[in-house]
């Protein structure tokens, strides 16, 4: 426990310095504090593009469903993946553009650039309610690690991480989370190899070998990943890259489009490579608890925590602080694009005094909603991704000059989420998807 202190002290102080020697850059306006004056280059925008993309959900989450479902959780992580890269591909040059030409700083704002203030203000609103599951499955999945690894009362752990969460944002901004994200997602690759070779020495044999132990884990559909739950799961998770503020609004950040296709290059590059391990990880886990090397673990979220108590101190602790890392630096990305959607889209701030100000409110919120732990960490994340997909219609549209109107759209993807969510409609976020795209169609055909 106090060698997991001295390095999440040494953490701490060198993400602060980070913090603190961005500031040089200078944070008197909203280009320079929330989007990094435009000016990262093509491999720290992909790092943090990729450190605000895998969180806790994926050491954490993902290894628990893949223990917990096989297979199929490695073809819904991959489906984002390929999603992501995809629309990337096509849309990124378009919105890097779009920003650029028009002075935008956040998703909403080129929203209201494109159609009026009502869906600038509308896309503001539905974020900071929907992605505040997403953001309270990371601070649950630090306060997992530190509860079952150091020893740390879920509640403490709660309180280090929120605290984490809004002092970085508050004093680096965009830039100083940026540059902390490129050392996590290197801590990150290299720490889940290790995590994955440890894992690997729990199984006697080949791990291929063992298979057929697994039964139908190893095909899909099975009864756990029905048609219904996969489509449920995996639609909101491919369209994340544009409806999801935080790395919508990452885009805006490179210095130019060579950095930009740079960043989409080497972030497809991680994702496939952190994939493999995180999904390979937990079935390599399962197999473990089959052979009678692992506990059988019934709450799926436990499995990474009680997988770092079984492995060597140092390498459980350094597991643990890249899971804290991931997380937290998800969290800084997802308040900071929230506290500028506020302050600049609903508020009409010039400066950034209130954007700070909403960074510790907002901060205060997911802490509260973590402590609480309403569901799993994945289903967590879906949700908000499923909310958002309302937007998705009007994000595209600002590509097309046929899309004029995306008010109703919003509203009714928005409302038929909630109610279909509350409902218990597991393919609420596709219905919803497909009210919002009909309004478009209606609100937009000529009179």
């Amino acid at each position: 426990m106090n060698s997991f202190y001295a390095l999440l002290i040494a953490y701490v102080i060198a993400g602060t310095a980070l913090a603190i020697y961005s500031r040089k850059y200078g944070f008197k306006t909203h280009e320079e504090y929330f989007i990094a004056g435009r000016n990262v280059s093509g491999i720290i925008s992909a790092l943090t593009y990729a450190a605000t993309t895998y969180s806790a959900f994926m050491m954490v989450g993902l290894v628990g469903l893949s223990y917990a479902t096989g297979v199929g959780a490695a073809a819904f992580e991959l489906f984002y993946l390929v999603g992501t890269l995809f629309l990337l591909s096509y849309f990124a040059p378009k919105m890097w553009r779009f920003a650029r030409d028009n002075g935008v700083v956040t998703p909403a704002e080129m929203l209201s650039k494109k159609y009026g203030k009502s869906e600038g203000i509308l896309s503001s609103i539905i974020p900071v309610v929907a992605l505040i599951p997403y953001t309270s499955a990371q601070i649950i999945g630090v306060s997992l690690i530190l509860e079952k690894t150091v020893g740390l009362s879920f509640h403490n752990a709660l309180i280090i991480a929120v605290f984490l969460i809004a002092f970085w944002a508050l004093i680096g901004g965009l830039r100083g989370v940026a540059w902390t994200d490129a050392v996590q997602g290197v801590i990150m690759l290299l720490a889940g190899f290790v995590a994955l070779a440890l894992a690997l020495t729990f199984v006697n044999g080949n791990v291929l070998e063992e298979s057929s132990s697994l039964g139908p884990l190893l095909q899909v559909p099975n009864k756990i990943w029905t048609a219904e739950r996969f489509i449920a799961l995996t639609v909101p998770w491919f369209f994340f890259a544009l409806t999801n503020p935080q790395v919508v609004q990452r885009v805006f950040i490179p210095k130019s489009e060579k950095d930009l296709k740079k960043m989409v290059v080497l972030f497809g590059l991680f994702g496939l490579i952190y994939t493999f391990i995180v999904t390979f990880m937990g079935i390599t886990l399962k197999i473990a608890t089959i052979q009678g090397n692992f506990p059988e673990i019934s709450y799926r979220d436990d499995v990474t925590p009680v997988f770092i108590t079984k492995i060597p101190e140092f390498a459980g602790l350094i597991l643990a602080l890249s899971i804290l890392a991931a997380a937290i630096t998800t969290a800084n990305s997802i308040i900071l694009s929230l506290a500028s959607m506020i302050s600049r889209d609903i508020l009409k701030e010039e400066g950034v005094f209130y954007g700070k100000i909403f960074v510790v409110i907002l901060s205060v919120i997911v802490g509260i909603f973590a402590y609480f732990r309403f569901s799993y960490i994945v289903e967590l994340s879906v949700m908000s991704s499923a909310i958002l997909l309302c937007l998705l219609p009007a994000t595209i549209g600002v590509f097309s000059e046929r899309i004029k109107r995306a008010r109703a759209s919003i509203v009714a993807g928005f409302i038929a989420a909630i109610i279909l969510k509350f409902a218990g409609v597991m393919l609420y976020g596709v219905y919803a998807l497909i009210i919002s795209l009909l309004v478009l169609a209606a609100e937009n055909i000529k009179k």
